[in-house]
């Protein structure tokens, strides 16, 4: 049971919160950062392991994992000198992960069944599985459909639905085996390069709490809601 929690990233979009903490730090409620919340439902679900992929500000992310004994991990490292996106980190140390194992965002506030993700992935056989959230996507216009210069249809604001990824996944040793150590290379490349082969991702569906800390606005959220969704984000912290 096995994570890579990618924490390397500047944050540029969250500033100025992120101009002295890197993002997986910044605090969330009154006693945690949104780093140490992840680690403990990590560990409530039965995870031992952890990797932690850093860059920005990575000296202040090792002082305050430590080698993660406070949450009954066993963390250890690895330290980008270059921007390696979201995938490339892995490359280099891919000989340390087990065949199947689980890569995510360290700046994901969830309900998501870390565990039950992977696992399914395990059962399934497939090179990636990644955890999608339906969103909603509402065009403030009317819709024209074009055809050889005349309009053949009409949908007066049409609300469009999307299924997103969550920034969470489960991953096979193998589909990173191609790649080349010290290249950048993103979840989007990996995605597409996937297709191109045939070699077609699992999805794994979910419909709960999920906020991707990446604004200024998504902060403040989950600051305001914290208090009302802590049972479900820590329910073992609630029943202590």
């Amino acid at each position: 049971m096995h994570v890579v929690i990618l924490a390397g990233g500047k944050g540029v979009r969250l500033r100025p919160y992120t101009s002295a903490l890197p993002k997986p730090l910044v605090p969330i409620g009154e006693e945690y950062a949104i780093l140490d919340i992840i680690l403990r439902q990590l560990h409530a679900q039965g995870f031992t392991h952890a990797t932690l992929a850093v860059g920005h500000l990575s000296p202040l992310i090792r002082a305050f994992v430590g080698d993660g004994s406070r949450w009954d991990l066993a963390v250890d490292f690895t330290e980008e000198v270059t921007p390696l996106s979201t995938i490339g980190p892995l490359f280099p140390i891919r000989q340390r992960l087990p065949e199947h194992f689980l890569v995510m965002n360290g700046d994901v506030l969830t309900t998501l069944n870390y565990a039950d993700l992977l696992h399914k992935h395990m059962a399934a056989d497939l090179p990636l599985t990644v955890a999608t959230s339906p969103r909603v996507v509402k065009i403030d216009f009317g819709v024209l459909e074009n055809k050889g210069g005349r309009i053949v249809g009409f949908r007066e604001k049409p609300l469009l639905s999307y299924l997103v990824s969550m920034g969470v996944y489960a991953l096979s040793r193998e589909t990173i085996a191609r790649y080349p150590d010290g290249i950048s290379f993103g979840f989007d490349d990996l995605v597409l390069d996937l297709l191109d082969r045939a070699e077609y991702p699992g999805v794994y569906e979910f419909d709960g709490y999920w906020l991707d800390i990446g604004r200024p606005d998504d902060y403040d959220e989950a600051n305001a809601h914290f208090e009302e969704f802590r049972p479900l984000l820590l329910p073992s912290e609630a029943v202590r």
